[in-house]
């Protein structure tokens, strides 16, 4: 039986500034506070699941560059008793890095970002990946250089390579990066016939649907949430959609039955950065995936540990143990 999770992609070191607020262009800010962590998808993912102490084999996929930064990465892979058999160093090429501007309170987030070494995943990288993991979870899509190239007969080299990882038995699972572009649908849409697991934001889900999602006043179109979903289900996603957001999670299972959880309500003050809560959420719902977990319970789960997450500046410091993360939603 398999079991195991492989996170692909992006790896990078995170500079969060904590600002007062964020200025007008010409003008200036405070930061307040400082943290260094490391973050990107494969490494907010894993090292959420492995915080989380739930057992399962993990394993790290990615590209780093031959400097400090890549060595920070590695130390953490280490740290964390991830297998690194398929993670590649690339010399003479920076490890990947982001300067996150945290406004206090957890307001808005805002990221410069250097793909460095990410840029580089191919193909090679993860084709020769071999385990016997049941998930393979692979981000952010539209931050992968390589694998974000057109295929002439699937669309993107990333269609080619979920199509590949299907066949040799895993699960796929998909998160996707935000940004202000109109590359959204030409680079996920060709991938959503392999993906089984798509797991993203309100923003990106609009963004790849063409649905609006926030309303002008910025509340939540729950009506074009859902119409979001089916089209995605309808475009070939193969087992469920699950978009999560400020207030909770939806997910839309291919089999047409939906699920909305609201999110954990948090004290004045008590949130210290926004950073990596989307994947802390991906985490714990993945593993809910992994372990059987209803829709409801494995919403319960992922936006539990959002919550935890939000507590800290960095990507991972707020993540506890998934038997805390129980005792909290009332599943233990």
């Amino acid at each position: 039986m398999r079991s195991g999770i492989v996170a692909v992609g992006n790896w990078l070191v995170d500079f969060v500034k904590v600002i007062e607020k964020y200025p007008a262009p010409g003008n200036l800010t405070t930061i307040e506070s400082v943290e260094t962590g490391l973050g990107g998808c494969a490494h907010n993912v894993s090292v959420n699941l492995a915080k989380m102490q739930t057992g399962l084999p993990l394993y790290a996929v990615g590209c780093i560059g031959d400097d400090a930064n890549g060595d920070y990465v590695m130390r953490e892979i280490k740290a964390n008793n991830l297998n690194y058999d398929y993670m590649t160093v690339i010399k003479g090429i920076a490890t990947a890095y982001t300067d996150v501007m945290s406004e206090k309170g957890g307001a808005s987030r805002t990221y410069f970002h250097c793909r460095g070494a990410n840029a580089y995943l191919d193909m090679e990288h993860i084709e020769k990946i071999d385990t016997q993991a049941k998930i393979v979870h692979l981000g952010y899509l539209l931050l992968l250089d390589k694998l974000d190239m057109p295929d002439p007969e699937y669309g993107t080299r990333t269609a080619r390579l979920l199509k590949h990882l299907k066949e040799k038995g895993y699960k796929t699972s998909v998160d996707v990066v935000s940004e202000e572009s109109d590359r959204f649908s030409k680079i996920v849409t060709p991938c959503l016939p392999y993906i089984d697991y798509l797991i993203f934001n309100e923003i990106e889900a609009g963004n790849v649907t063409g649905y609006k999602i926030r309303k002008d006043d910025n509340t939540l179109c729950r009506e074009n949430l859902e119409k979001a979903a089916q089209m995605l289900i309808k475009q070939g996603v193969g087992e469920q959609v699950t978009i999560h957001f400020p207030e909770g999670g939806y997910t839309l299972l291919k089999t047409g039955e939906s699920y909305y959880v609201p999110s954990f309500a948090m004290q004045p003050g008590q949130i210290v950065s926004t950073v990596g809560a989307g994947d802390a959420f991906c985490a714990a719902m993945l593993y809910a995936i992994h372990e059987n977990y209803t829709p409801q319970q494995a919403l319960l789960l992922a936006n539990a540990n959002a919550r935890f997450n939000l507590l800290d500046a960095t990507c991972t410091g707020g993540a506890v143990p998934v038997s805390e993360i129980k005792r909290f939603i009332g599943l233990e």
